[in-house]
């Protein structure tokens, strides 16, 4: 393939093209190799000098769906989260879905009083003797990093919860934990302040060890956003019905048949499903 082309990435800047970091994309979906040459070759006619990755990124999710809907769907994770909007709250559901299926108890947007104000957090998670308190920072675009002010705004907001729950009788035996979630990146500059001030940051691709993208994957959690048999209002409908995983269409038909959708794409939605999160794996301590 034209290795030596530059493409515009998200953020606008130019790099070169990597015919490995694609094909690696492309093994992530669990497309066979003879799917990952037969895209590679398609796209290799299609590429140029200047191309978008996301350009790339369609012809290789269309080249896909031409022969798995399934695989499609898991090559279109990244795409699928940043469609849980416009609001985050979508977002802050499917985190705490991720985490209730890790075991812990969760609750989403409450409003809770700390030492010196009022804060709402997007998620409390409990386990055992720890409390987590999380909030997410959900970006409906590509390219937009979290930068410093994320983290040291949020250890603020952490330390006067934290002070006020340690102040409670029923909460003495209790551990406290500061997070920031995000489907997008951290700055350089946010991963060193987390990590010195003592926050959990959980971004797309970090920490190398229980990113998001590797959760979702190693977990079978996908957003109901991936499904490529659904059309965007249908996804948008089921969201204000506040069903975030395709493993709950796959319990429960009765959100996809009270929107009017015939038995028949149902049979088809709940198949996609079913393949996309048929290796469901439970407490694997990935997010803790």
């Amino acid at each position: 393939m034209k290795s030596q082309l530059q493409v515009i990435k998200a953020s606008g800047e130019s790099a070169a093209f990597s015919e490995v970091k694609l094909r690696s994309s492309l093994e992530r979906s669990g497309a066979t190799e003879e799917q990952i040459e037969a895209v590679m070759d398609k796209i290799s006619a299609k590429i140029y000098d200047g191309i978008s990755t996301k350009k790339i990124y369609r012809l290789a999710f269309s080249l896909l769906k031409g022969s798995s809907a399934h695989l499609a769907a898991k090559y279109h994770l990244k795409q699928a989260i940043m469609e849980l909007g416009p609001s985050g709250y979508p977002f802050e559901k499917y985190i705490a879905e991720i985490l209730r299926y890790q075991g812990y108890h969760t609750r989403v947007g409450e409003l809770v009083q700390g030492h010196c104000v009022q804060h709402e957090v997007d998620v409390i998670a409990k386990t055992g003797n720890k409390q987590l308190m999380i909030e997410c920072k959900y970006h409906n675009q590509p390219g937009i990093f979290c930068d410093v002010k994320v983290p040291l705004y949020i250890h603020s907001r952490f330390k006067d919860v934290e002070t006020a729950w340690m102040k409670l009788p029923q909460n003495e035996n209790l551990s406290y934990e500061g997070w920031v979630v995000t489907n997008t990146r951290f700055s350089t500059d946010a991963i060193r302040y987390g990590t010195c001030a003592g926050l959990k940051l959980i971004g797309w691709d970090y920490p190398a060890k229980g990113s998001l993208k590797e959760q979702v994957d190693t977990l079978g959690l996908y957003p109901l956003t991936c499904l490529t048999s659904l059309t965007k209002i249908e996804k948008q409908l089921l969201l204000d019905k506040k069903i975030v995983l395709c493993q709950e269409l796959n319990k429960n038909t009765s959100p996809l048949e009270q929107l009017g959708i015939k038995a028949s794409r149902i049979a088809v939605v709940v198949k996609e499903a079913q393949d996309l999160c048929k290796h469901l794996t439970s407490n694997s301590n990935l997010i803790s």
